[in-house]
């Protein structure tokens, strides 16, 4: 991979610009996010802006949606400082706000994508991802909370399963992520399968079915992040390909699980009959994880799993 930095390209400049305009004082975390992308990655973003054109996304409502983003999380950054706690703790404090709000899930799936861009610990999880996802398997792949789609698009194009399902809680997601399948991935309609239920409800689901499993950012939004690790190690081959994200010390506006430190992120892992083979953590930028630990900082970990041996 090229690591040059690399100029913007037109679509992004100008989203750029806008959010700029709409708000100034986000210009000098900007300019060093920018300085992270690579010349591939410039063009990824460029190519997503044109996706979002197509769908008749105005840059100053995508700018706005990543805005709306950043201020969330700003807001919730205050009151973690404030509290040494998460605004929210339970899933029905924040399900009609936010999973259930049509016209708010969509802003935020937006926006979350272009964090996927711009937030250099998004990026590098993204990079991690594309790194490790195996190429020369086949099988089932399925994909908890695709979100905006960007995991899930990855791995239809590149990873070579036979079939694909992604389940996602919210309508919003789904949508978003068939608009990005459709664009991006027209010559593999027929491997993919995308359903709106809670992944509980997914009952079909055979044990040791799966080739694959992803999961990202998920866990901090549940009660029991360990019922759903529990349950990937259940639907899991012995030798499937486990991906899972989450944060530490990370209050976003539906963040509602805290967990204080990668170590514990990694005993409960272990604790659901999972091991970890390969681990990225990702501290606050320009921090230590050590100092993240001391001063309470976010710290994104990302995760490739395998299913321990009865």
């Amino acid at each position: 991979m090229d690591s040059t930095p690399a100029p913007l390209l037109p679509r992004a400049a100008d989203l750029v610009r806008r959010v700029l305009d709409q708000n100034p004082m986000h210009r000098g975390f900007m300019e060093r996010a920018l300085a992270h992308l690579q010349v591939d990655e410039r063009d990824r973003l460029e190519t997503y802006l044109e996706f979002t054109a197509t769908r008749g996304v105005t840059p100053d409502y995508l700018a706005e949606c990543y805005l709306i983003v950043v201020g969330d999380t700003l807001r919730e950054q205050i009151f973690f400082n404030r509290n040494d706690r998460y605004r929210h703790s339970r899933y029905a404090e924040v399900a009609a706000d936010v999973y259930h709000d049509a016209d708010y899930m969509h802003q935020y799936m937006y926006g979350l994508a272009i964090t996927a861009f711009l937030w250099p610990n998004h990026l590098e999880m993204a990079r991690f991802f594309r790194r490790v996802l195996p190429r020369d398997r086949g099988g089932a792949y399925l994909e908890i909370g695709p979100g905006h789609g960007y995991y899930l698009m990855n791995a239809v194009v590149s990873g070579g399963y036979d079939s694909a399902l992604a389940i996602d809680i919210s309508a919003a997601s789904i949508a978003q992520t068939r608009a990005v399948l459709e664009h991006f991935c027209p010559d593999h309609a027929g491997r993919y399968r995308l359903e709106q239920k809670d992944f509980f409800d997914a009952t079909d689901l055979v044990p040791a079915s799966m080739d694959a499993i992803v999961m990202g950012e998920v866990l901090e939004h549940v009660e029991r992040p360990d019922v759903f690790l529990r349950r990937i190690a259940e639907l899991a081959k012995p030798d499937a390909f486990i991906f899972v994200t989450t944060c530490v010390n990370a209050p976003a506006i539906d963040h509602i699980f805290l967990w204080r430190a990668p170590e514990e992120v990694e005993a409960l892992i272990g604790e659901c009959g999972l091991d970890v083979v390969d681990a990225l953590r990702m501290p606050y930028e320009g921090k230590t994880l050590a100092e993240c630990r001391t001063e309470r900082l976010a710290v994104n970990v990302a995760y490739v799993l395998r299913k321990r041996a009865a």
